[in-house]
Parts: structure tokens; sequence; C-alpha cells
């Protein structure tokens, strides 16, 4: 039973709790939490760990007029529990549900929209400077991990901050919990020997001593403040941040109430950019996600008694796990082969390779533009380069693989993750523009495997590609369970497939889709209707004698992806059309990703949502071929 919780309507209910009532609730938060997240899945530990932060910002700030803006997102469970949507909570990342991410339609208390990380800062720099032009008074707040940190706009809005002549409040949540406490113990004990009387006094004593050795007294002196101020920089937290203009407080215990809210209120006011670095502790209160903070950072529905994630059955390996394995494998014959990847070690598959080579591993942290550019250098000095990244962060950086890989015709791999629906972390995560966006670039070959085999092949193929770049896109989830090639053969480049024959339509497909096209083939021969498929395999450079000659046999062909229309690859196929007016063959249509960003809920309800499942497409089918009797 809920002493707090179930009192809790508005994030006013909190300002009147007493210490010890906070420390309750709080206890009563990370096991509703728990509850929840146990049912549903989500992102566990980094949520876990900023439970007392979120109770000290609602108690000192008032969300509902203040602006605070959460770096990446995933952290705003608390959050949305405390601002009215306690109940709806159940229904986190589910159809129709609550958003695992802050979301401006969902309540007043969310400031900004967000999903990718170190956007924080720059978004509360703007609304701290809206809020000055317009002549209000709220306060600014932008919570930022230490790993968003790593990423470029953060430094880029850091550096600034101080020009702006604004106030705004930036909390440091770093959960890096070993390497902090040690960086704030040596603060804490250099600022008592700093202001100690006896150690100002022995100061000004060796340096008048050494001031009296002939020739290299001063230069000894000048030599130990050069020193001072090195390991001053290096051991001593805020150094960096004061150098740019921040007034540095902390570090403070994350998960100590008290001193939060105290601290909180002392600096909410205070004039210009400053910094508050806090300390937290990933997975606090459950101690699986404490020592595994990893694979408790986005997971599956689990077991909350054991931690463990529920499998009813030996399942078929996931794309990510193919290419993990595929990876490895080649680099044992190919020493060219290089990863990297933007702080997505474990999610893109790459942390067994890191371990087997860990001289041809690079992590980049979140910064996929370095990413990029690093990948580019290398390929340009010999090497295989094989840059794996999530479909939706690539987009990051777009800039860099036009204009230092496509324009110097680098031979650099993309592997796309996560490409296409990935389910319940909704329109921030899903993969729906990359054969688009890629698809523009001079030069930049892309695939797009059916299944775990041609995944293989696929990468085989783009390894040894030596004119230009080349991306391979796959899906989260699992694969279809064909089993692994005993040998990885290249396929044959630029070459489509075609899977079955038919004879009113065919559907010509690219990636794991092409199971629901086989499938609503399947139902339209029930109805006499015989639907040929094709796998064109390839969006860039597509099989044009192929595509051409199907359009010339078929009354009616239908482009099925995964991906954006706008710009994919039904696009790409019209374009091939209208460059061959002389082809006599029947209509196009095009299926695939609609005109909006998709919500979240689960990848097999979305597809059904969006029509993309086999029943969908053959009721399109259906009624196209009926319009034109």
């Amino acid at each position: 039973m809920n002493k707090y919780l179930e009192k809790i309507n508005t994030p006013e209910d909190i300002k009147k709790m007493d210490e010890k009532a906070l420390a309750e609730l709080a206890a009563e938060l990370r096991t509703y939490v728990l509850e929840v997240v146990s049912q549903n899945g989500g992102h566990l530990a980094s949520n876990l760990g900023v439970v007392e932060l979120t109770l000290a910002l609602h108690k000192v700030f008032d969300t509902s007029k203040d602006r605070v803006v959460w770096d990446v997102g995933h952290q705003t469970y608390i959050h949305k529990i405390l601002t009215g949507r306690r109940d709806a909570f159940k229904t986190l990342r589910q159809s129709q549900g609550l958003s695992g991410f802050p979301k401006r339609e969902e309540s007043i208390h969310d400031a900004y929209d967000t999903g990718h990380s170190s956007t924080s800062i720059s978004a509360a720099l703007g609304f701290a400077k809206a809020r000055d032009l317009k002549g209000e008074d709220h306060r600014v707040v932008a919570v930022i991990g230490d790993g968003s940190m790593t990423g470029g706009e953060a430094f880029e809005a850091l550096n600034l901050a101080a020009s702006l002549n604004t106030d705004l409040l930036v909390i440091l949540n770093d959960n890096h919990m070993s390497i902090a406490q040690n960086i704030g113990g040596m603060a804490e004990y250099l600022n008592r020997i700093r202001t100690s009387a006896i150690y100002n006094r022995s100061k000004l004593g060796v340096r008048r001593t050494l001031k009296k050795i002939p020739f290299f007294g001063e230069s000894l002196v000048k030599g130990i403040e050069r020193l001072k101020e090195g390991i001053k920089l290096i051991m001593i937290p805020g150094v960096v941040f004061s150098e740019l203009g921040f007034s540095y407080y902390g570090p403070v215990d994350g998960h100590d109430l008290k001193a939060l809210t105290e601290t909180l209120q002392k600096i909410k006011d205070m004039e210009g950019p400053v910094l508050l670095h806090v300390l937290t502790r990933k997975g606090k209160g459950y101690l699986p996600a404490q020592k595994d903070a990893c694979t408790y950072h986005g997971i599956a529905p689990f077991d909350l008694e054991t931690g463990k994630v529920s499998t009813t059955a030996v399942k078929p390996p996931t794309y990510t796990k193919v290419f993990s394995e595929t990876m490895i494998r080649l680099a044992e014959a190919d020493p060219r082969i290089l990863a990297i990847t933007a702080a997505m070690s474990d999610g893109t598959g790459l942390g067994e390779f890191s371990k087997r080579f860990p001289d041809r591993f690079f992590d980049v942290g979140i910064a996929e533009q370095t990413a990029v550019t690093l990948g580019t250098a290398l390929a340009l000095s010999g090497f295989r380069p094989v840059v794996s990244v999530y479909s939706t962060f690539l987009q990051r950086a777009y800039d860099q693989m036009i204009q230092d890989t496509a324009i110097q015709n680098a031979p650099v791999v993309f592997a796309l993750d996560r490409a296409g629906l990935v389910g319940e972390d909704g329109p921030t995560h899903h993969g729906a523009f990359d054969l688009s966006y890629l698809r523009s670039i001079p030069g930049m070959a892309v695939m797009v495997p059916r299944d775990e085999q041609t995944l293989q092949s696929m990468l085989a193929a783009a390894i040894q590609h030596e004119s230009g770049p080349s991306a391979i896109r796959y899906p989260r989830g699992k694969t279809r369970g064909l089993g692994l090639n005993a040998a990885i053969l290249p396929l044959e480049w630029g070459k489509g497939e075609i899977l079955r024959h038919g004879q009113e339509a065919l559907v010509l497909a690219v990636g794991p889709l092409i199971d629901e096209a086989l499938e609503a083939s399947d139902r339209l021969s029930e109805e006499g209707i015989r639907l040929g498929v094709a796998d064109a395999m390839f969006v860039k450079p597509l099989d044009e004698a192929m595509i051409l000659a199907l359009c010339q046999q078929y009354p009616l062909i239908v482009t099925l992806e995964e991906n954006a229309i706008a710009g994919g690859f039904g696009a790409a196929v019209l374009e091939l059309l209208a460059a061959h007016p002389e082809i006599q063959g029947g209509r196009i249509y095009n299926i695939g990703l609609p005109d909006r960003f998709v919500s979240q809920g689960t990848q097999k309800k979305l597809l059904e949502d969006l029509g993309l499942d086999g029943q969908g497409i053959a009721r399109t089918i259906s009624d196209l071929l009926r319009r034109n009797e």
C-alpha cells in the first residue's frame, strides 16, 4: 500500500512534504517504476537513478511555468508520474499510451520533446533568451547526463552560454560513480588544504626559499606554478566549466534529497550560467540494475524477482546478433576490417568484436559526426571501417557522409541497425528516413537484406566494394531463423531476385517486409489473384533490367518498403520509369510509411495499423485491382 504516491496528483502536492515523507515517496516511486517497466519494458536504470533529483527539482521549481529540458528524455518516468500522469503511467510505451520520452502534447510540464542526446543546453538557451526578449521572469533548467556531454552539440552550447548573457541552470547528472567519487574526494581535499592557513604560509615559505637558489630559482617557481595549474585542470571538477563562464557548484550527492534541495534553493536565482554537478547511480534501489546498468538501460519486460528477461522458447537470433557474428568471422580473415560505433557497442552488437579485436575497435562516444569522419580517414588509409549506428542516430552525421565520405569516394561501410519501425520507443527512434537520405548521396550504395543470410552476403559484398561508400540497413528484432551461411559469399552487386511469379500484380519490395508480401500473395491466391513477389535487394544501384522487365510484364506493380515514401525505394522506381518513357508498363503504386511521425507501439501492431502486414497489403492490392476493372 502506497502511503504517499496515491496522494500525488500535481507537483504542488510534494512542495509541502517534509524530508522524511519525501524519502518514503522516493521508495514508493522506485517500486512503481519497477512494476510498470517489468511489464512494459523501457529505460529502467536511468530512471531509478534520478528519483531524488526529480523530486528536488519539483520541490524547488514550478514546471508549469519554469522550463526544464531533459536531455534525451529517457529518464523522465518519475517526472511524468509527479505531473498528473501517475495512473496513465501503466500505459507507458504502449499504443495510444504514454510516450517513454517527454511530449508537450501530454502535459504542460513537458517543455520540450526529446529523444536524441546532447540537445538540452541548446534548447534551454533558446528558452532563456525567449524569456529575456519577452520580459518574463521564469527559470530555465537543462538536465544532461555525462554521456550526453560527449556530444558535440553540448560543447557548442556550453561555449555559447556565457556570451548570451542570460540566466540558465545546467544540471550535470554524473552517474559514473567510481570516477566521479574519486574526483570529488580529491577536490574536497585540495580545497581544504588550499584554504588552510598553514598551507598558505608553507607555500609562501617554499616560494621564497626556491627563489634564493642561484640561476634556477625563478624558473623552478614558474615551473611549479604551471604544474599546479595542470594538476588543477585534471583533478578539480568544474575548472573547465568555470573557464567557459559558468559558476560551478558540486559535486553533490544526487541521492541526498536534503542536500539537493538546499543547493537548488541557493542557486536557482543566481545570475548568468550556472552548472550544478550531481552524482547519481544508475539502477539505484534495484540490485540487478545497479550491477548491470548497461543491460537495464533499455530492457524488455522482465521478471521482477529474478531480473531476467522472460523467454518462452529458443528464438532465432536478432539481426544485430547476426551482424555481430558476421563481423567477427570476416575480420578474422581480413585484417583491414575495423569497427566504429558511437556509444552503442552493445546496442549495435560490437561488444564481442571489441573484445576479440580491441585494437581494431573504436567507440567515439555520442559523436556520430566523428564516427563518420574518423571512418573516412581510416578508409582512405587502406582500411575497411564499418560504422555501425542506429538508423535514427546516423541522421546526425548527414553532412559528414556527404562532405567527408562521399566527395572523397571513401569505401566506408555503414551498418544501420534499428532501421524501419523500432516499436515502443516511438517517433524519435524509428528508422524511417535512411533510404531517403542515403539514396540522395552520390556514389552511396544502399542495400536492404530480407533475412540473416542476405545480411551476411551484403556485408561481405560491401567490404569488398572498392569504389565508394555503401550502406546496409536492417531492422530491430529477430531474423527468419534460416541459420547462418557456412561460407560467407558476397552477393552479386546491384542484382535483385524474383521470388514468386504471378500474373495480375507484383510486389517489388526490399527488406523483411518480403515476408509480409509473400503472406499477401498467399491470401490473394484464395481470391484467384496471382501476386508475384520480387526482392530488389539494392535500393541503389537499382537492378534496372529486372525492374523494367517486370514493369512491362505486370499490369500493376506495388513497391513496398519500411521507410518514408518520400524519396525512398518506391520513388527510385518511379524515377527509373520516368527516365525510360519507352517502357509501356502498368500502374505503379507505392506502399510505405506515411507522411507523418509514427507513434509508439509494438512492431506488429504498428505494421497492422499502417497496413504494412500481409493482410493490409493484400487488402490494398485487391482494392487497386478492383478500381481498374
